[in-house]
Formats: C-alpha cells, structure tokens, sequence
C-alpha cells in the first residue's frame, strides 16, 4: 500500500518505518529541512530501541523516503496518515492547527487534481473529541465529497516509548474510528499483518475512537498517581509500597502493571493528554474531579524528591553539589518532555545547589532546555565525584547494579535520595548508605558497612 506520513515526530517516524518494514511504500513529509536531509542520510532523529534495524533496511530496500514536499507525498499515496504536535495551549486544550492548518493543504491539493481519486486521511495524532469531523469539514471546504474524495479516520497510537517497535509491530489491538465502510476495509487491510496471533481490530465510531486514546492514558496516568499517594501514607504509617504492590497486583480486576510508586509521571503523553481530557469535560459543563486531582498530585509528587534533599541538609542546599542520575522521563529513550527529573533539577537550582547529571541518552535533549545550568557528566560515576549526595530519577538498567563500594567512595557522604526505588533499603543500610526511596522503610545506616555489590 502506498501511505504518506505527515509529521517525523515520534509517533510519525515510528509509524511510517514500521508500515515500511512490512513491504508498504512510505514517504514521510516534514516541514524541518534540516530533519529531512539527517533522515534521507540514513541518521535517525530519536533514540528508540530497534527502530535502527527497520529504518536503515526501509531506506536501503527504498520503501521509506523522506520529503518537504507535501505535494509529492499527497500525489503518491492511497492512505495519509496526520503524525503531527497537539501540544497544550495556556487552558490545558489541545493545539489543533497544526492538524488542521495540514488538513487545508491536503484538501487544496486534492481538489487541483480535478478528479481526484479516494484517500483515506488518517488522525494518528492524539486529538480530542470531534477532531475528524472538524478535519472533514475543511476538506469539504476545499470541494471534496465524503465518501467519493475521501474518508477521514480517527486511528489513536498505543506506543510506550522505550518499546513502541514492538508496539506497533504486535500492537495489543487496532482501535479504528469511521462509520465508513470503505474506509474501514483500507485499515483493516493495512493493519492485518500485524494482528496474525489474532489481537483485535477494533472498529467504532471517530467520537469513541478519540475518547478512547484519552481514557486510556488518563485512567493510567490515574493509576500511577494512586500508588504513589498510597506510598505517601506508607511514608507516614511504617509500610512498605513495595508489598503492597505485590498484594494488590495480584488481584486480577487490578493487574500488576502501573503500580510502581515513584516522583510522577512525565512525557509526551500522559500530562498533555490528561490536561486535555479534563479541559475537554470542562468545555461540555463536567467537573472531571479524579483529573483534576491527578494533575494536582502529580505536580506535588516530583517536586517531592528535591524538597527530601533540602530537608536533609536543613533546608539551605547553598554550596552543596547533587548528582542527578537519569534524566529521560522513563529509560530507553532521549525524551525529556515534562520529565519529572528536570522538575526536580530545577528545585534543586532554586534552592543553591550545584547539580552534575547523567543519563545514557538525554544529555543532549536536556542540554536543549537547561544549558548550561548543570554540568553533564561524561558516565554515572564521574557526576558523583565530589557530590554531597545522589539522586535517582530514572530508572535506567545500568543503574540497578552499580558499584557501591565505589558510589561510598566518591560521594562526600553516603547519602542516596532514590525516586524510582532501585534498591533494598535494609541492604542499602548494611552498605553505610543512608538511603531514602518512595513509600519504604528507611534504616538508619550501619556504622562500620558492609560490601553489598551485586546485592543491593
């Protein structure tokens, strides 16, 4: 099938190197000259896990091409997928002119081909409630006839950065939103050699559809906020989260998954799009209470982090060097978008300190936002080097095993402020630490430590 995507963001870069990689013919446009000369280069703009292999073998095999030019990716193409931003406005609302600003191009483009033949213009984006009615009527604007010209279909992304090839490779299920058949039968087509071990398509109406991609990740978003206001009273009781999690995730109307207490969510996804739920049950006269509560919360729960740092040193951090290991809002990605750790960067600046910081793959994209406000470290050991104490944001891999003999030694004292609860807390106080996590015990630590390397 010959499909445009609009947009090499991320949603739009993954989307269209996998429908490559599955023999489609893609062509994925940008505004961004700069993005599209690194992109037919052969140079990937995101860190994402296996998405490299797919990529460079759609360009070598020439099914994936990358363009500015809107006209030429229109013209070739059955199916045009929208990958474009939605970003929150002042009001938490989604920003739709991209969307819609494409949408009027499209629509001007197919109506100079005179008789033009049937696409299916796709909203991959996350959009709210009405989005592709207000996308067909600008291509109706343009002379186009529904049906006959074109259908417009709401199709939401599920991608979990740091695993979103394996997403949209094997995706759970396809949530397809059209009243029309046609266009219906094109998805499904395209989206069947991806469901052969029988997951679902799932076809409904654009409204449902839509709403679907944003209940998903607000009941989510709900989730995670939940447990880490469980781990708040745990903090405050003597329990421990950690069991609690185990306890309850065993339940099977619960699941297991989501119920890691931490410093909040961040990323792309779920601030935006639970501002924009709410702000949409606003628009329609509905208080929307859990968001608003989940918004509130989530706020309170990375900024916790830094407020523990500041008590510890009797509330003046002045003077004081923090290391800061992670800084990508989950691993396995460079995506800093509303990354707690950056919140807690921040705080930590307010308040005097000095911060040196590692992250395998965010350096860059953080050194875009903050500069040089904080030093960046060349590996996770070099940022302790001098530090009064380190902070956990992120949990990546190679933090969960490190050498604890050796963070002892370089730390000015063995002080350890864990966001992401990596370690055992009564081991951590065995080893000298004195270690504070989210919704645990803290022990106060041993006087003469223990080596606990590969242990903790």
């Amino acid at each position: 099938m010959k499909i445009a995507i609009i947009g090499t963001g991320y949603v739009g870069l993954v989307t269209g190197t996998c429908f490559a990689e599955m023999g489609n013919e893609v062509i994925c446009v940008d505004i961004d000259e700069r993005k599209v000369e690194s992109l037919s280069a052969g140079r990937l703009t995101i860190f994402e896990p296996g998405l490299e292999l797919f990529f460079e073998r759609g360009l070598r095999d020439q099914r994936l091409r990358f363009t500015t030019d809107l006209a030429e990716a229109v013209a070739a193409s059955d199916v045009i997928f929208l990958a474009l931003p939605t970003p929150p406005g002042a009001d938490g609302a989604a920003d739709l002119s991209f969307v819609l600003d494409v949408a009027a191009d499209i629509g001007e483009l197919l109506a100079a081909e005179g008789a033009p033949r049937y696409r299916v213009i796709v909203n991959k984006s996350t959009v709210p409630v009405g989005t592709a009615e207000r996308v067909r009527n600008v291509l109706q604007s343009a002379g186009l006839q529904p049906g006959r010209h074109f259908d417009v279909v709401s199709n939401p992304e599920f991608l979990r950065e740091g695993v979103a090839v394996e997403d949209f490779m094997k995706p759970e299920r396809v949530v397809i939103g059209t009243e029309s058949e046609r266009a219906a039968a094109v998805m499904t087509l395209l989206y069947e050699p991806f469901v052969r071990q029988g997951n679902p398509i799932v076809v409904m109406d654009e409204r449902s559809s839509e709403m679907t991609k944003y209940a998903a990740n607000a009941f989510l978003a709900t989730k995670i906020t939940f447990m880490n206001e469980i781990a708040n009273v745990c903090d405050r009781v003597g329990a421990n989260v950690d069991k609690i999690r185990i306890g309850i995730g065993l339940d099977s109307r619960i699941g297991k998954h989501f119920l890691y207490a931490g410093i909040g969510f961040g990323g792309s996804c779920f601030p935006k799009d639970v501002q924009a739920l709410e702000r949409t049950a606003d628009e329609n006269d509905y208080a929307f209470e859990i968001l608003k509560a989940v918004l509130r919360v989530n706020d309170r729960q990375r900024r916790l982090l830094a407020d523990r740092v500041a008590d510890y040193f009797g509330g003046d951090l002045t003077g004081r060097r923090i290391a800061v290991w992670g800084l990508a809002f989950k691993p396995n990605t460079d995506d800093v978008r509303e990354a707690p750790s950056h919140v807690v960067i921040r705080e930590l600046l307010a308040r005097g300190a000095e911060v040196a910081a590692f992250d395998p793959e965010a350096a860059e994209t953080t050194r875009a936002l903050l500069g040089d406000e904080i030093t960046y470290a060349p590996d996770d050991y070099a940022a302790l080097e001098g530090a009064d104490a380190l902070v956990i944001c992120t949990e990546w891999n190679e933090f969960r095993r490190p050498d604890f003999d050796k963070i002892r030694r370089l730390l000015k004292q063995p002080v350890i402020f864990d966001g992401r609860n990596l370690y055992d807390p009564a081991r951590m106080a065995e080893g000298g630490f004195d270690y504070f996590s989210i919704g645990r015990p803290h022990y106060a630590p041993v006087v003469h430590p223990v080596s606990i390397n590969g242990k903790a």
